[in-house]
């Protein structure tokens, strides 16, 4: 068994399940009597609009902005490319515009909203009293403070002018369908780019309580405007929300499930622990590498060989001078905990194709990798304090490199855990 070869193939059968042009058809309306118009932020957002346009039996027009690299070319939609993770002057006209796109409907009409995980990043618009360079203070502070995705997407919610339930009341009173590929754990709409057309039940305060626990630094017309309640978002019950829904058409769960069916045709059981885990990556690394040790030592819980199978979105409290990213810091602190077992092997990647802020999807680790890095020279356990993962993988050759996927279901964890070896001599 080709212990790489076959995580790679997982991840990639992964990856391939949420393709837009694979869970949009299913999911599109009737056409509207009136207009049709096609709008949208996230990584997977340009190739969600081309699979409407393939399937799509009317005219629409309409404009989506996804992140740099990743567009795909449309014939009727519009489509720009803007910064991720930290917004950019591109992703501000693109929100601006979107409004403009939206405004003055009919009831007859339809908003088709195409919403993918980056889409927080790609549509910044802050609220007055703020500037650009705000919100990409905030977004820099967020990434670095250690809060789970629900918190961020908190905090953005309230210091915005289109997320939060706004584009949906922009939209008023037409009718607005979302369609979801979600990125986060739960699969809660408002969470996903921070809910630009989802009623959102959460409040200022609970804005306000996020950033003070997490000593997030904002300016003080941030502040002010948490503390007033004056960046309320729009409430679930807010009449101008009554025509809009939200369907996820793909997510992580089904991400897992492609991968565990790539893993039983090779002989080989999954057992999928979570497509919702949270936490600091590192500790992550360390329980999932307590259980893999569990398995290949004792066959508890379960027989080897199987792959232990997760998602979710871990986060990184970045305190040393490297780039983060939760996939590697995972798979290093893994690496660590397993100590060289001769029986596991892994892969970690976010299905975006980016880890944190490097064009690296992720990485493999194996028996020899602690080894082969002090061979070069490389210290893990201070590399992984200092955030330091993706230099280290690169080092070694072992970096995920996938390109832009065109979707984005979060993050991918595959712990593989081998037969003890007298029953592979056996074999």
């Amino acid at each position: 068994m080709d212990a790489k070869l076959l995580l790679r193939q997982m991840f990639d059968a992964a990856i391939a399940s949420a393709q837009p042009a694979v869970c949009i058809a299913p999911h599109l309306p009737d056409v509207p009597r009136g207009r049709t118009i096609v709008i949208g932020a996230g990584k997977a957002s340009a190739a969600m609009a081309r699979a409407v346009e393939d399937h799509w039996p009317a005219a629409l027009s309409g404009l989506v902005v996804t992140r740099h690299g990743y567009a795909v070319p449309c014939r009727h939609v519009d489509i720009v490319e803007a910064a991720h993770p930290v917004a950019d002057a591109a992703g501000l006209h693109a929100a601006r515009r979107m409004l403009d796109l939206v405004r003055n409907l009919q009831p007859e009409d339809l908003v088709l909203c195409l919403i993918s995980g980056g889409g927080s990043a790609l549509l910044p618009l802050p609220p007055d009293g703020l500037t650009l360079a705000d919100e990409q203070a905030l977004g820099r502070a967020l990434l670095r403070s250690g809060a789970g995705i629900g918190e961020m997407n908190c905090v953005r919610r309230h210091l915005s002018a289109i997320k939060g339930g706004r584009l949906a009341a922009a939209c008023h009173p037409a009718r607005v369908l979302t369609l979801l590929i979600s990125d986060v754990p739960g699969d809660r709409p408002l969470d996903i780019a921070s809910g630009p057309t989802v009623g959102d039940p959460t409040t200022c305060a609970d804005a306000l309580g996020i950033v003070l626990r997490l000593g997030i630094p904002l300016p003080q017309t941030a502040l002010e405007i948490l503390a007033s309640g004056s960046g309320e978002s729009i409430k679930p019950e807010d009449p101008r929300l009554a025509g809009a829904s939200a369907r996820i058409i793909a997510a992580p769960q089904m991400a897992l499930e492609a991968a565990a069916a790539v893993a039983r045709s090779a002989g080989i059981t999954p057992h999928i622990l979570g497509d919702a885990i949270e936490g600091e990556a590192r500790e992550v690394g360390r329980v999932l590498g307590g259980i893999a040790l569990q398995v290949a030592q004792r066959h508890q819980p379960f027989e080897p060989p199987c792959v232990l199978l997760s998602g979710g979105e871990t986060t990184v409290t970045v305190r040393g001078r490297g780039k983060g990213g939760r996939n590697v810091e995972f798979l290093l602190a893994l690496a660590l905990a397993l100590e060289g077992s001769a029986a596991v092997h892994a892969l970690a990647g976010d299905t975006d194709g980016v880890d944190g802020q490097e064009e690296i999807a992720g990485a493999h680790i194996g028996p020899d990798t602690l080894a082969r890095a002090q061979a070069l020279g490389l210290k893990a356990k201070e590399m992984l304090a200092d955030n330091d993962a993706h230099s280290l993988f690169a080092a070694l050759g072992d970096s995920v490199v996938t390109g832009p996927t065109l979707t984005n279901v979060n993050d991918f964890r595959a712990v593989l855990v081998s037969p003890p070896a007298s029953a592979r001599m056996r074999g």
